[in-house]
């Protein structure tokens, strides 16, 4: 008996197929645009990302406009020029020159709608005001380090600005190309061994702002993270000046003093800096050629470590601390922190000696 068995040709598949997997893929795109993402580029929060945003949206209304324009031509000729029994053949306008020069022309001028501001925006937004806060960012893998050249303060992980205040980061990289990119603020620019790259920053509201390392630079890109905090003029002056003290030492036959000397035991202050003051005879200054740890100085007035990527969702300061210093590269893949295998009364008395550095 021959198969009589209908069988669907592919190309009916695909059709179906086709439409169900872009509107999937559309849903799954708006489901990621959510005003409460803390990477956020909707959600505009100081002068230059609102003129970045503005300058975003004049170019989508206009690809819309043109858009509709374009496929509403091709659906009215469709329609109207579509084959009929005994239709003669329509007017051909191929070499009328007034038309060809008219679409031509529009083209042109979208175009130069498009390309002036846009042209003007990138030189506007990648110099400095002259009497901008001065920060230099400096990317390493991974982890994002900032100082403040008008205030002697080196940090890392945090970078704090004042509010309704110019910010121009002056930013380099210590081993591979990165990119500093805080979505609420501005957008992205690379970190160049060997180069100098200029972002302007600007906060119009208090608030903590996510930032993240924008181009791949390794097993932990993807936790290279950072914050930007901007604090009202009176805080910020707060911070600074609470910055340029040294912590006080922790007494001796404390578990913090205790801690300190597992700091010192163990070989962490050959990537750590820690400055309790010229005066300190605990007062770790990094040879120039040793490897460039974030500096420790006043770790505990950070709320983020590793890079910002710790504390996790759900998990304390101490519960993340004692995970890190238990087995740094089981936290974060690729981490230069080695595992030296401390036991959990060194993790319990080195976490001591830490939330002392404030």
């Amino acid at each position: 008996m021959p198969d009589t068995t209908r069988r669907r040709p592919l190309g009916h598949l695909v059709r179906r197929i086709l439409p169900l997997a872009g509107l999937s893929l559309l849903l799954s795109a708006c489901s990621l645009v959510r005003i409460d993402n803390p990477q956020n580029a909707w959600d505009p929060r100081g002068p230059i990302a609102e003129r970045l945003d503005g300058l975003f949206w004049m170019v989508f209304w206009i690809a819309v406009g043109v858009f509709v324009v374009v496929q509403g031509a091709i659906i009215f000729a469709v329609v109207k020029f579509r084959d009929r029994p005994g239709r003669a053949m329509p007017k051909q306008v191929h070499g009328n020159a007034k038309l060809e020069i008219t679409w031509t022309l529009i083209p042109a001028l979208i175009l130069a709608a498009v390309a002036v501001p846009t042209v003007r925006g990138v030189f506007d937004l990648t110099r400095c005001d002259s009497g901008a806060l001065q920060v230099n960012i400096t990317g390493h893998q991974w982890w994002f380090e900032y100082d403040y050249p008008d205030y002697g303060i080196t940090t890392a992980n945090v970078m704090v600005i004042p509010v309704d205040t110019p910010v121009c980061a002056s930013m380099t990289s210590e081993d591979v190309i990165h990119s500093f990119w805080v979505p609420a603020l501005n957008g992205k620019r690379y970190l160049i061994p060997g180069q100098t790259t200029v972002l302007p920053l600007e906060a119009s509201e208090a608030g903590e702002y996510w930032a993240q390392c924008g181009e791949f630079c390794g097993l932990s890109h993807a936790l290279m993270r950072a914050r930007v905090v901007a604090l009202p003029p009176d805080e910020f002056d707060a911070w600074v000046a609470d910055q340029q003290t040294y912590p006080a030492e922790p007494e001796p036959g404390t578990p913090a003093f205790e801690g300190l000397q597992i700091f010192q035991q163990r070989g962490c202050a050959a990537c750590h800096g820690v400055n309790y003051g010229p005066d300190s005879e605990f007062t770790n200054l990094l040879a120039p050629d040793a490897f460039n740890g974030p500096e420790l100085t006043k770790f505990a007035t950070r709320d983020v470590f590793a890079g910002a990527y710790l504390p996790r969702d759900g998990e304390t300061r101490r519960e993340a601390l004692a995970a890190w210093l238990a087995n740094p590269p089981d936290v974060k893949p690729g981490s230069f922190m080695p595992n030296l295998g401390l036991t959990q009364e060194e993790i319990d008395k080195l976490i001591e000696w830490l939330e002392t550095l404030k």
